[in-house]
């Protein structure tokens, strides 16, 4: 095996220490090759065999910034880029149709989105395919440049086993609060303004809502006056947004956590921006080869938006060096450890079953609570069927790990349980086959392409 020898630093929250270390260099993934043959067919079910992980991956587009970015396109008629740009994702293949169908053309090429407008923009979007949650900050653009906007009902993940409600009456009421009417009908939620333009308002959110808090300030942006969005979640998806329409000429200011000014204008203009990277899908390269024994260099690596979770990592076990924008996760150790997911800078609730199976991997008791979405924890049903010993009590779910996990026949209930469920099967005994493993690939970018250049071994079958 090839390797190489390389400068970098350990990481910690205390200090940094210079050390030169060793990596194998023996798997690559070339992704100008692989974005040549890129498979964009809807996979129905995947078999994972067990792996050791071991390689350099890069960190593709946040799916969580990316799908706002494309809603917010919608403010202008000129034409927008988007750098970046996770192609094989889902959900951002379904968002760019929809753009399409509103009379956006857009063009992919290698990594980077271009939109444009050649006659105008629909206000309302006839869609009949698969929904997606981001279809509310859709109808936020359309209602602040056209007056008017009706979408199809949200979809996205449900994330259900427990309370998880997503409903969506925060979204009504801050378009509400801009002066619009808001119903249903027919299967869509509409709304409309007053004399075709939204006006400025103190909007006050009951709970740190990323949706609420992206739709306010698209929303905000074409209204008339001034819009302030009062306990905002503030996480670097959303100032990613900031940024790129900001660069379209809007006024967006952040102060903190406590609220975001927004001075509406009469228009905006087209812009290049560049995708921020997936601290999900960075945070999944990083567990998936601490329970793997594994041994790989992360590239693109969002220190700066994994503060927390790093720590919490670091000392349960994982061995992680930094160098430059990457990050080598080489000869880690599980151990047991407790969290509660919360508004950034804390643990997303996203991250949180890809924290479980770094439980499942640790020899004794960790202990998880999710106070975002409570009950969130249909996946560790799923992760039960393999043989993990894991137990719910009201909003507490705890895992006793440690015990050889068995491959089976399990289901992605969602996207997140869907990469769970994909981690844990690198190391179970036997095959995995996870059913739905569609939801996988509405949140990461040439997933298949990705596992199999690190040395596992995914066979996915398509729908027909």
């Amino acid at each position: 095996m090839r390797s190489k020898r390389i400068e970098r630093n350990f990481y910690t929250s205390k200090h940094i220490n210079v050390l030169k270390i060793n990596i194998g260099t023996n798997r690559n993934l070339n992704m100008s090759e692989f974005n040549s043959n890129l498979d964009n067919r809807e996979i129905d079910s995947v078999i994972v065999s067990p792996a050791r992980l071991e390689g350099k991956v890069k960190v593709s587009g946040a799916k969580n910034s990316v799908l706002r970015l494309m809603a917010a396109t919608l403010l202008t008629e000129e034409p927008v880029s988007i750098h970046n740009y996770p192609a094989t994702l889902l959900d951002a293949i379904v968002h760019k149709d929809m753009l399409e169908v509103l009379g956006k053309e857009c063009i992919v090429e290698d990594d980077i989105l271009f939109v444009k407008e050649p006659t105008g923009i629909k206000a309302k979007l006839d869609w009949d395919g698969r929904s997606i949650r981001n279809t509310l900050l859709i109808l936020g653009g359309l209602v602040a440049r056209t007056g008017f906007g009706a979408v199809p009902l949200p979809g996205g993940c449900s994330i259900g086993g427990g309370s998880g409600d997503r409903a969506y009456d925060l979204h009504i009421m801050l378009l509400e609060k801009l002066g619009a009417r808001v119903w249903e009908e027919d299967g869509y939620l509409c709304a409309e303004s007053k004399d075709g333009k939204l006006r400025g308002a103190d909007i006050h959110l009951p709970i740190r809502s990323t949706g609420a808090t992206e739709n306010a300030i698209i929303a905000g942006s074409l209204a008339h006056g001034v819009t302030r969005i009062w306990n905002p979640h503030v996480r670097p998806e959303i100032l990613d947004l900031i940024d790129m329409m900001n660069s379209m000429g809007a006024q967006i200011t952040v102060f903190g956590q406590e609220h975001i000014e927004i001075v509406g204008k009469d228009s905006l203009r087209g812009t290049s921006h560049t995708v921020i990277p997936d601290n999900v899908e960075a945070l999944t390269w990083l567990v998936g080869s601490a329970v793997t024994n594994g041994e790989i260099e992360i590239i693109d690596f969002p220190y700066q938006h994994l503060e927390i979770p790093l720590i919490f990592l670091r000392e349960s076990g994982a061995n992680l060096y930094r160098n430059n924008n990457s990050l080598i996760v080489k000869g880690s150790k599980c151990y047991p450890l407790e969290m509660s997911t919360g508004p950034y800078p804390g643990i997303n609730s996203d991250m949180q079953p890809i924290f479980a199976v770094y439980a499942a991997k640790a020899l004794g008791q960790s202990k998880f609570v999710d106070l975002r979405f409570p009950g969130r924890y249909g996946y560790a049903t799923e992760l039960n069927k393999m043989g993990l010993d894991s137990t719910v009590d009201e909003n507490l779910l705890k895992i006793n790990g440690g015990n050889p996990l068995r491959g089976n026949t399990v289901t992605a209930l969602d996207l997140r349980a869907g990469i769970a469920l994909t981690l844990a099967g690198l190391f179970a005994e036997g095959e995995t086959k996870i059913q739905d493993a569609w939801q996988i690939t509405r949140g990461y970018d040439q997933f298949i392409g990705k596992m199999n250049s690190l040395g596992a071994t995914l066979h996915p079958t398509y729908k027909k």
